[in-house]
């Protein structure tokens, strides 16, 4: 039961989203957020409707919700994301977000909700547990320490050259081949992912302003000019000292011969000469050949984020 008046509105000014910044970042801080990530996002990705949640006045909560791009426009779910803050947990107050959320999917034709949550919040899986979720997706989370770390070696198979996008940008449309043969490879969920058309692909991938084109690497069998690889980094919102491994990409014909290792180390290099602190990545438990990449570097586990997949209203119309 809430005490005290509660009122949920949209989010709708650059005010409410630095508001939605500091209850995210405080709530969940694995998970940052930037207003100009959000910006980024609405701008590449239209559609996605943000609430906050208010008790007598002060901001306490915030969810989103919105398509799920890397698959097809009928696909049954949208994703969403709710946080309160924890002096205003256990007042019903995520309900009323939940149902703020419930409503957009389902006026979108919408079945499902699919919610990230880290392994390391308990209280958090309950919520969406008793509200008919389960695990869809688990990603083994993991880190690595860059102080005082020494470049790793680049060993590229016989017959492969590397370069970067900011020195060859036309190799972005091999790039993108890449991926299309990538993705649906990809283990996580129930549903293949695609990479998407090239413009979509390009758009949240290669020209996103968190992704640095000089260290996004590139993989090339020179003979034919053919990208056969590659790997990026994608700094996490608001920061500069932690990036993610947004992906290691190798053709199917090119794996098991060391060029994923290669291309993580490259990415490691750069971001140990630019002064970054820390690489995060994680990979769907089934991804056991990128799991054992990440072992022989040295990454260290943190704890698991799952993405739980349930039906809008937990299952009752109405909540």
């Amino acid at each position: 039961m809430t005490t005290g008046e509660v009122a949920i509105r949209p989010a709708e000014t650059d005010d409410d989203l630095a508001t939605i910044v500091a209850i995210v970042d405080g709530s969940t801080p694995e998970e940052p957020n930037s207003v100009d990530n959000m910006h980024w996002s609405d701008a590449t990705y239209p559609g996605t409707a943000r609430f906050l949640a208010e008790l007598d006045g002060r901001p306490v909560g915030a969810a989103s919700v919105g398509r799920i791009y890397v698959y097809p426009p009928e696909f049954d779910g949208f994703w969403a994301t709710v946080e309160v803050v924890p002096e205003a947990r256990h007042r019903g107050i995520g309900q009323l977000l939940f149902e703020a959320i419930s409503e957009r999917a389902l006026a979108a034709g919408k079945t499902a909700l699919h919610m990230p949550v880290s392994e390391a919040r308990p209280e958090s899986v309950a919520f969406l547990t008793r509200r008919g979720f389960r695990e869809y997706e688990r990603s083994k989370i993991v880190r690595l320490e860059l102080a005082g770390l020494a470049p790793p070696p680049v060993e590229l198979p016989d017959g492969i050259a590397l370069t970067t996008l900011a020195e060859s940008p036309d190799l972005v449309h091999g790039v993108h081949a890449v991926a299309v043969e990538v993705f649906p490879d990809i283990p996580g969920g129930d549903v293949p992912t695609e990479a998407g058309d090239f413009a979509e692909f390009v758009a949240r991938d290669v020209a996103r302003p968190s992704i640095p084109p000089e260290a996004f690497f590139v993989a090339v069998e020179p003979a034919g000019g053919t990208v056969v690889g590659y790997a990026s980094l994608l700094f996490l919102p608001g920061q500069t000292r932690a990036a993610w491994h947004d992906m290691t990409a190798v053709a199917r014909a090119w794996r098991g011969r060391g060029l994923a290792r290669a291309l993580k180390h490259a990415t490691i290099g750069w971001a140990i000469a630019n002064g970054l602190e820390v690489l995060e990545t994680g990979n769907d438990t089934d991804n056991l050949p990128m799991r054992a990449v990440n072992l022989r570097i040295g990454y260290q586990p943190a704890a698991d984020r799952l993405v739980m997949r349930g039906p809008p209203f937990g299952g009752i119309m109405g909540g």
